[in-house]
């Protein structure tokens, strides 16, 4: 039975772990194992410099952390070795960053397990397709390419308009 001083610390990790899952975006849980501290280092960088939290956490404080939840569900892939990225504002980075990690890496033990995005559980291969849709400055910019692309198409055609009016009639 462990001593109450662990105890309230556990259960104060576990307090902040669900307020930084409630707060976030996006959230992707992967298995680890096999990584080395060369890759694991890069990886981290990478996160880190994209804004994602990444930490490896014990699976029984996900699990708490996640009870009575919506997403209670991912107790389902809490097993073995377990590591938690948590992005607060795009719902597409840590899983896309942690799948470009896991296509390239050598070792084929560091995989997705699954995951949450905008407080919806999702499965390993929903969030390897959600890996692989552009991230929020490459949707934006596609949105504004499609508005000026259909913005000029109007323009072309009303200055056809204009110009049909304006010839003299033979």
């Amino acid at each position: 039975m462990p001593s109450a001083k662990i105890l309230s610390e556990k259960q104060a990790l576990v307090a902040d772990l669900k307020a930084k899952i409630d707060g976030a975006a996006a959230g992707v849980l992967v298995s680890y194992k096999g990584i080395n501290v060369a890759d694991d280092t890069k990886l981290r960088k990478e996160l880190r410099e994209a804004g994602v939290e990444y930490a490896v956490i014990k699976n029984s404080l996900i699990r708490f952390a996640v009870q009575g939840t919506a997403l209670e569900g991912l107790s389902e892939v809490l097993e073995g070795t377990t590591a938690l990225a948590i992005s607060k504002d795009d719902p597409i980075v840590a899983a896309n960053l942690l799948n470009k990690f896991a296509e390239s890496t050598k070792n084929k033990e560091f995989q997705i397990k699954g995951g949450f995005v905008e407080g919806k559980l999702m499965s390993k291969e929903q969030m390897q397709q959600i890996a692989k849709l552009p991230g929020r400055e490459g949707m934006l910019s596609m949105f504004a390419g499609a508005l000026t692309s259909t913005l000029s198409g109007l323009a072309v055609a009303m200055q056809a308009y204009v110009d049909k009016q304006e010839e003299p009639a033979a």
